[in-house]
């Protein structure tokens, strides 16, 4: 810590220990100007102390708000120097807390500047007894740009100001069409009401229970398009609105406050600045959770004033059977199809927000450094869910057995446990869901319903190894109706891409063939064969064989028995012997004696053979 630290930090102490209100003033200007919530959380706790000089607290609460604001905001940072290097000579500093004289020499006259940092020289006429402070007050308006600078109400991006993002593929617009809440004819009422006499109207929910997109929507369908909106950062200084509405001519305004407590405070929305804007006929529409509400309205803090009398449109999380069913009627939209398919419990507004946030982190959790081997864990469920089983869930050895099939991913994945890579999938994002969601089974889990979608809908994600299709049928093996979803899903992802793949053709083959659909199976087999799958052909030979179709057999076993399969290889000898006897007793008709003892001995030798010499 250097020396030009340590003595700011002293000053600053001083300042503080003797509860002079100017002194705190001038250091809450200096960082309100860096919209630093930490940093201002910081200087109230300051501005509670009551303690002697030689208080710890005090030193220490000082010395980390002035390592956050030299970290975090150097202007502010050397603000603070010139401003103590002023107030650090005012004989008051010096003097126990509450025993600042009443008057002090002429010597110690001084000037001080307050709200802003000192710009230049000031003269001063006559003799004043005591320090002078001169307030150099930034105007009211700083930072609120001119009403004809706001942006219309039609052309604002709504997801700029704060309504989730849905997942978006190709030419999709931007959000999914609004689908109506039960409570959209209160709230419209009362947004047409505010827009003729102002005042504030406010929708509450749990989060991602839809109340910002609930509320943009009753604001964008009730208000003129031409509306200019005002749609401030949390912390701006809204003192100034007043002043910046008086000139605003005839234009239409509304004020959009979405999260309502991060715009609170002496500051911010206070009951005062309500009524001038209720004054001018000026709209405010804002959302909070119902936590927040809760917190602001009942907890006794002086903005809850500004709640008083507001009668909060509440939305719930899980959607009625009403809306539901309007989600149902919206038809077009595949994000809202997809919405009324498959999100659980009805929280469809749940379902279209968190889906595209946790697709991003799972997406980028791929990377060495982050969360490979749980990457690759939801993964494998997303995959298995992609193979028909959406409804099932599986042990978490399942899902460690099958990151073998992706064999560049597991080689990455090695150097994260795989109980860690576990905690990470399935903890709780966004304190709704995990990218893993736990099943009624001990250790079962399956993917969040909304990765699968997105999955399935993205012409980039990464396609099912094909191995996986057979360990989902064998995991849902018992449940006909799982089988047959895996079989008819298999068949409608793999049936485009047999052509010139064998290893397609066979995995389809083996399906079939797992569930009795021998004739399908064989199908597949003999597909893969002809497009040079040597398994396939050592499967279709043996078939043709064991029907005595040894002609069509051959060529099949042939290729299998080359490749290296010593059974297929020894089946092939057995044919071939049969097709030897088969010619040998047709030369013995013809009355060739030397055919008949070759064919009676090699009868012998081969003994009873399944009927291999149909033509």
């Amino acid at each position: 810590m250097d020396a030009e630290f340590k003595a700011l930090a002293r000053k600053l102490t001083r300042a503080v220990e003797s509860g002079d209100p100017d002194a705190y003033e001038l250091m809450s200007d200096a960082v309100d100007r860096t919209r630093n919530s930490f940093l201002q959380m910081r200087l109230m706790k300051l501005q509670g102390i009551r303690s002697g000089p030689a208080d710890l607290d005090v030193r220490m609460e000082v010395l980390g708000l002035l390592h956050e604001v030299k970290r975090t905001s150097p202007d502010a940072y050397d603000e603070l120097e010139e401003m103590a290097d002023i107030l650090g000579e005012d004989e008051p500093w010096h003097t126990a807390r509450g025993s600042r004289p009443r008057t002090l020499a002429p010597a110690a006259t001084h000037n001080a500047v307050s709200g802003g940092a000192f710009r230049g020289p000031m003269v001063q006429a006559g003799t004043f007894s005591g320090g002078v402070h001169t307030y150099y007050g930034q105007p009211q308006h700083a930072g609120l740009p001119p009403v004809t600078d706001w942006p219309r109400l039609d052309a604002s991006d709504p997801i700029a100001f704060g309504v989730r993002r849905t997942r978006r593929i190709g030419d999709e617009p931007p959000l999914p069409p609004y689908v109506a809440r039960d409570g959209d004819p209160v709230l419209k009422e009362r947004v047409r009401a505010a827009a003729t006499s102002g005042g504030l109207v406010l929708v509450t929910g749990e989060p991602l229970s839809g109340k910002s997109r609930t509320a943009w929507a009753a604001m964008l369908t009730n208000l003129s398009g031409t509306t200019r909106l005002l749609a401030p950062s949390p912390g701006t200084d809204l003192r100034g609105l007043p002043a910046l509405l008086r000139d605003r001519g005839p234009e239409q305004c509304v004020i959009w406050l979405d999260d309502l407590e991060g715009h609170l405070g002496e500051h911010g929305l206070t009951p005062a600045l309500l009524t001038e804007l209720v004054q001018r006929h000026v709209p405010v529409i804002a959302t909070m959770s119902d936590e927040a509400y809760d917190a602001h309205r009942f907890g006794g803090q002086a903005c809850g004033r500004v709640l008083v009398g507001v009668d909060p449109v509440e939305l719930s999380l899980v959607w009625t059977a009403d809306e539901v069913g309007r989600l149902n009627e919206t038809g077009g939209d595949s994000r809202l199809r997809d919405a009324g398919s498959w999100c659980e419990d009805g929280r469809v507004t749940m379902y279209l927000a968190v889906g595209p946030e946790l697709w991003d982190e799972w997406w980028r959790a791929r990377r060495p450094n982050a969360h490979p081997h749980g990457h690759l864990l939801v993964r494998v469920a997303m995959d298995l869910a992609r193979c028909g089983t959406v409804d099932a869930t599986f042990p978490s050895s399942l899902l460690r057995e099958a990151c073998a099939l992706y064999e560049r991913e597991a080689a990455q994945a090695a150097g994260e446990s795989f109980e860690d890579a576990l905690v990470w999938a399935s903890e709780v994002r966004h304190g709704v869901t995990g990218m893993l969601v736990a099943g009624e089974e001990p250790d079962a889990w399956k993917v969040f319903a909304a990765l699968h979608r997105d999955a399935v809908s993205r012409p980039d994600a990464p396609s099912v190894p094909l191995g996986l299709w057979l360990t989902a049928l064998e995991a849902v093996r018992g449940d006909p109706e799982l089988e047959e979803l895996v079989v008819d899903f298999a068949q409608c992802e793999l049936e485009d891409e047999a052509d010139g793949r064998p290893e397609v053709g066979l995995v389809l083959g083996r399906l079939y063939r797992a569930t009795g659909q021998n004739e399908s199976a064989e199908q597949w087999f003999r597909h893969s064969a002809d497009a040079g799958g040597v398994e396939a052909a050592g499967i279709v030979g043996q078939a043709l064989a064991d029907r005595g179709s040894a002609v069509e057999a051959i060529p099949y076993l042939e290729r299998a028995a080359e490749a290296g399969a010593v059974d297929i290889g020894a089946r092939l000898a057995a044919v071939l012997a049969g097709r030897a006897v088969f010619w040998l007793e047709k030369l013995a008709e013809s009355g060739s004696p030397e055919a008949d003892r070759c064919a009676r001995r090699l009868r012998e030798a081969i003994g009873p053979q399944t009927d291999t010499v149909k033509e």
